[in-house]
């Protein structure tokens, strides 16, 4: 008896290999026709995936086994992973750079994308600035017209944890400053990512308050000299943004 399956993928191949591991079969076992090429698109706008139809010979009374349910939010998922690729695949090649693209669920409904090369420099551009715009437009072209918001952090070469690995001692080394001296000092204009750090890492060091000044893009993070509180006192607050 023949039997039928379409599959859907980033490319043909891609599809092919899916429907062979879902069957179980060999490529030699099966015919193969590509009913939609896969299309890149522009920047990965208007991408689609390609489509296959594998055709097999299957057993008259094949043994019947019980199939995972698959759930509407992981097929959701699959297409948004392959939207992600398919975009920054298509920017980065536009940028002149190759990169090997992980993604990696995170807790909720969000997702890290790490890029991995030998030109990640051009990528993450001077501090962040460059990475911050592939991240912008990332998030733009996934959840553009969708229902759903999925929030996408790129990262390249652990950029964003050595930054804040950074900013935590900046913080730590500045607050100390202002307690030595007992008056506010100001830090360099950072973008709300990096004072939201800043913030959060004094936020119980005992001896500083924190606020923000300025407008963008020179906004920066003031520390300030908070001297001891008498007991029964309540702790300042402190404005972030």
């Amino acid at each position: 008896m023949i039997k039928s399956l379409e599959k859907t993928g980033r490319t043909e191949e891609e599809a092919i290999a899916a429907a062979l591991q879902e069957l179980g079969l060999e490529r030699d076992d099966v015919s193969v026709t590509v009913t939609q090429r896969a299309k890149s698109g522009f920047l990965g706008i208007g991408a689609s995936p390609a489509i296959v139809k594998i055709e097999y010979e299957a057993p008259d009374e094949p043994e019947i086994k019980a199939q995972p349910e698959v759930k509407a939010e992981t097929v959701a998922a699959d297409d948004e992973y392959a939207q992600i690729r398919s975009f920054l695949s298509g920017l980065l090649e536009r940028m002149g750079t190759e990169a090997e693209i992980e993604i990696v669920p995170r807790d909720g409904k969000g997702v890290t994308v790490n890029l991995s090369g030998p030109n990640m420099g051009a990528v993450i551009g001077r501090r962040g600035e460059t990475l911050d715009a592939i991240q912008h437009l990332t998030n733009y072209v996934v959840n553009r017209g969708s229902d759903k918001h999925m929030q996408i952090s790129v990262d390249a070469e652990s950029y964003r944890a050595k930054r804040e690995e950074s900013l935590v001692r900046l913080a730590e080394k500045m607050a100390a400053k202002v307690i030595k001296y007992k008056r506010s000092m100001a830090l360099e204009p950072m973008n709300s990512y990096e004072r939201h750090i800043i913030h959060a890492a004094l936020q119980d060091y005992e001896g500083v308050t924190t606020s923000s000044t300025g407008s963008e893009p020179n906004r920066r993070v003031v520390v300030s000299y908070d001297r001891p509180q008498q007991p029964g006192n309540k702790p300042k607050s402190r404005e972030w943004a």
